[in-house]
């Protein structure tokens, strides 16, 4: 479905241009943002390598395996056919965890490595498995608990007299986008149209696990913590606890204690993460530069991978939305959406946000300017914007990471999630601005 996704873009919007006048314009964003597909990527190198190091350093000091122990009931139900043991359930959970975190940096090199170990189980190479499936759908769909503060500075900006007020109604929308996206992976899982089936020009021995092939290390435990780590470690998070209470003390004199504690959390949470991981090596005796060294090599090989993926399915989006053809499409649904209270103005962030996070950034930050950022049409652009992640960017990466070509059923799994998690945006939005 992707294949056809991707041609229509660009067919779409090469035919659409040709009797409009807009080929310059077209063939100007078919060159614009493949160079910044590639230049996203390089971005996007430095967090990936950064994270797979601290990755790895956790991992040989038992934290993975703790954490997988701790939501085995739940991950075993959502992944049975994933070994216990095997590191990608702990990639997985540490994924998840950054995702309701909100660190996205930190959550993409977990999925990545994530995709890479469910590979090793792919018995039918460059086609997506029931685990993968379903680990797409809730990355698309993820439920993040922190403040949008991306989005809430864009409305600051903007000048909204309460940048915040989108926090609640995006957690019901990401709630709902979920729940919906992991009950369409099930529902379609046995149908035959979703069924594996082998590509025929797949390599004939695979990079998978066999009844004949070694078993994937599992997840390391932890050692036993001495004397100096305890002392190190618990001495650590004394400091650093006596630190958080000065900051936030100063912080009260100028906020209240909720917006002084939101402040923080935003700006302690990537910062604790990354000390966080490195204390747990310390914490099991691991050399903590020779490990994160030793796995953030595994970065510049996901990062060469994706960069024909991501300059694929960038510039197709970018061509579409320069011929105009997004705008007729905008005005022919326009009728309908206004009917179940979904103004038209908004439509173009719909549309776009599982295209092109990007685009659809630069879609919400122009109808704030046009119509206000505490309008109904500003508090709607900004919810949808973090209602739902940018689905094809995910598809892309972690497919192309691991050079998957067939994603079955995730595809229409995600759109629904995407579906739900705008209507629900819509809803909480008609609630709580009305």
């Amino acid at each position: 479905m992707l294949n056809w996704i991707w041609l229509g873009l660009i067919w779409g919007a090469v035919v659409y241009a040709a009797f409009t006048g807009r080929m310059e314009a077209v063939s100007k964003a078919a060159f614009d943002e493949a160079i910044g597909a590639v230049s996203l990527v390089i971005k996007l190198v430095g967090p990936m390598i950064l994270f797979l190091g601290l990755m790895n350093v956790a991992s040989e000091g038992g934290l993975l395996a703790a954490i997988a122990r701790l939501l085995r009931p739940l991950l075993r139900r959502l992944f049975p056919e994933v070994p216990e043991n095997h590191p990608a359930m702990g990639a997985m959970v540490m994924n998840l965890a950054s995702n309701v975190l909100g660190l996205g940096n930190a959550a993409t090199p977990f999925g990545l490595k994530a995709m890479v170990e469910l590979n090793r189980l792919n018995r039918a190479p460059g086609v997506a498995t029931d685990a993968m499936v379903l680990f797409l759908a809730i990355n698309a769909t993820s439920v993040t608990l922190m403040a949008p503060t991306g989005t809430a500075a864009v409305r600051a900006a903007a000048g909204s007299t309460a940048p915040l007020a989108i926090w609640v109604p995006i957690v019901i929308a990401h709630t709902c986008a979920n729940l919906t996206a992991v009950a369409t992976v099930f529902w379609l899982r046995r149908r035959a149209r979703y069924a594996v089936r082998p590509l025929p020009d797949a390599p004939a021995v695979a990079e998978t696990v066999s009844e004949t092939s070694p078993p994937t290390p599992p997840v390391r435990e932890a050692a036993p913590m001495r004397a100096p780590q305890r002392v190190f470690v618990w001495g650590t998070l004394v400091v650093l606890a006596g630190g958080a209470a000065l900051e936030l003390a100063g912080r009260l004199a100028d906020a209240s204690f909720k917006d002084a504690s939101i402040a923080m959390l935003n700006a302690w949470l990537a910062p604790l993460l990354i000390l966080g991981l490195l204390l747990v090596g310390v914490a099991a005796h691991v050399r903590v530069y020779e490990s994160m060294v030793a796995g953030a090599r595994e970065g510049l090989d996901v990062a060469v991978r994706i960069v024909p993926y991501m300059v694929a399915i960038l510039a197709a989006v970018g061509m579409f939305r320069a011929s105009g053809l997004l705008d007729v499409i905008v005005g022919a649904l326009d009728p309908l959406t206004s009917a179940v209270g979904f103004p038209a103005a908004a439509l173009p962030m719909a549309l776009l946000r599982p295209l092109s996070g990007s685009g659809s950034f630069a879609v919400m930050s122009e109808i704030l300017e046009t119509h206000g950022p505490d309008s109904f049409v500003g508090l709607l652009a900004s919810t949808l914007q973090g209602s739902t992640e940018t689905t094809f960017y995910v598809l892309t990466v972690y497919c192309g990471a691991v050079g998957v070509r067939d994603v079955r059923h995730a595809l229409p799994a995600c759109l629904m999630g995407d579906l739900a998690g705008f209507a629900a945006a819509t809803a909480a939005c008609h609630l709580f601005f009305a």
